[in-house]
């Protein structure tokens, strides 16, 4: 991670750590590194969308690029226009699964894939630095125009991909009040399915806000209680996507791709036939891929660290727990609606539920617990609580483990222990928390 790069983009607390000047020279910047280009730029729900929208695109043309408005987007429908038309770069003005007072920009390349460090450091080093950048004159400056119509693309693109006729299934579908309420309700309908949406009506601070894939409570209830086969959540930016049953039970991304590459290895698209996943992943998901003769090739977190790894390794699938899911048979990014639409696909033609899919799959007791922190960095350096996570490991041996990492996108340590119980999980994750606030490194949120 960079000084303002983390795992997924820049990200902040809107005109607190992330502020409009310095969103107006990411676009100088971009402006300027593609100059005599065009650059798209899309947001997502939250408040501060436009005024960021603005600054961005100001920047840009300031530059000498032309701009072009998505409006309100998903990020994966804002990757696959970039790529399908081939901007310069695009540039999604979002902070995903954070509460609606973050905001964020993504930066995408022309190939759909996020821009690597090295642009990354350029802007950086810019946003610390502001000089050496002429700024447009006469008819060098860039034109902003509107864009929007474009995201009919995406949606027939999508519906091209999954033909679905799902006549007589009933779902539950959560848009967390984000960028799928824009989008989700075109590419379903034409799979007439009898939907129920919740969660679909935004007004800019309500993304996220105890609904989507982040908070499942109430699609948990309506799928419990309702005549309805199964739910589904997207996070705020779209690019994530998790179930639920019937039973109101969370289906996760560890059983998402576990469904997915059952299926890729069936049809013999499996390539390499390996799974990519992250660190977060359940241990169950490992064993239960053993039994199936499928290897996991094992990342550390962030959607960018598994597609590099699929595309070094010409894997063809991988993801998160989160519902972070990337299929490279179709494209380089995660879509959480793609990803619905693959599994909906997978029901259809394998006419299981979505529990028989998942069935053999027997998930170990896992707790994560967030903990806010004044220096990431000195927490993780810290030899006593180092000295103990190992302790732990040891005691957990091949029935578990304990992970320690820094969140890529807030000032948080994350704290999870996998064992065969909750009862051990919950000892040895808040032995960890109770060091680290023993120790002083604790802060109180600050609304």
């Amino acid at each position: 991670m960079g000084r303002y790069f983390g795992t997924d983009g820049i990200r902040g607390r809107a005109n607190d750590t992330l502020k409009v000047e310095t969103v107006f020279k990411i676009g100088r910047f971009i402006g300027s590194y593609y100059q005599g280009g065009k650059i798209l730029i899309g947001k997502d729900t939250r408040l501060s969308g436009s005024m960021f929208e603005n600054a961005l695109a100001c920047g840009i043309s300031a530059s000498g690029c032309d701009v072009y408005l998505l409006g309100y987007c998903s990020t994966p429908s804002l990757a696959y226009i970039t790529m399908h038309e081939q901007f310069s770069c695009g540039c999604m003005i979002s902070a995903s699964h954070n509460p609606y007072y973050d905001n964020g920009v993504k930066i995408f390349g022309n190939d759909g894939i996020k821009i690597n460090d090295e642009i990354e450091n350029l802007i950086e080093n810019y946003i610390d630095n502001p000089e050496g950048l002429d700024l447009a004159v006469d008819d060098r400056i860039g034109k902003i125009l509107d864009h929007h119509a474009a995201l009919k693309d995406y949606c027939n693109w999508l519906n091209e991909l999954y033909p679905l006729d799902l006549s007589g299934h009933r779902f539950a579908v959560d848009l967390a009040n984000g960028s799928n309420c824009l989008i989700a309700r075109d590419v379903l309908r034409r799979t007439n399915a009898d939907i129920t949406y919740i969660n679909d009506s935004y007004n800019g601070i309500n993304i996220n806000n105890h609904c989507g894939s982040t908070h499942l409570e109430m699609l948990q209830e309506l799928c419990k209680n309702g005549d309805y086969e199964l739910g589904f959540a997207f996070d705020g930016d779209a690019d994530r996507v998790l179930f639920v049953d019937r039973n109101g039970d969370v289906v996760d991304g560890d059983k998402l791709m576990y469904a997915c590459a059952l299926y890729l290895k069936s049809v013999g698209k499996l390539n390499n036939n390996t799974l990519v996943t992250t660190v977060m992943s359940n241990m169950g998901l490992f064993k239960a891929l053993e039994k199936q003769d499928i290897a996991s090739e094992i990342t550390t977190v962030g959607d960018k660290n598994v597609l590099d790894r699929m595309l070094e390794k010409d894997f063809v699938i991988g993801g998160e727990q989160s519902g972070h899911i990337i299929c490279t048979l179709d494209a380089n990014f995660g879509d959480g609606l793609k990803t619905a639409l693959m599994i909906l696909s997978l029901i259809e033609n394998e006419k299981k539920d979505i529990i028989e899919l998942v069935k053999d799959l027997i998930v170990y007791p896992q707790l994560l617990v967030n903990q806010r922190v004044s220096d990431k960095k000195i927490v993780l350096a810290d030899e006593d609580i180092n000295k103990r996570i190992k302790d732990i490991n040891e005691l957990l041996g091949t029935d578990g483990r304990v992970l320690v990492r820094p969140s890529g996108t807030e000032p948080l340590i994350r704290v999870m222990v996998e064992a065969q119980s909750d009862e051990i999980c919950h000892k040895y994750v808040y032995e960890i928390i109770d060091m680290i606030k023993e120790k002083g490194y604790a802060v109180e949120k600050n609304n």
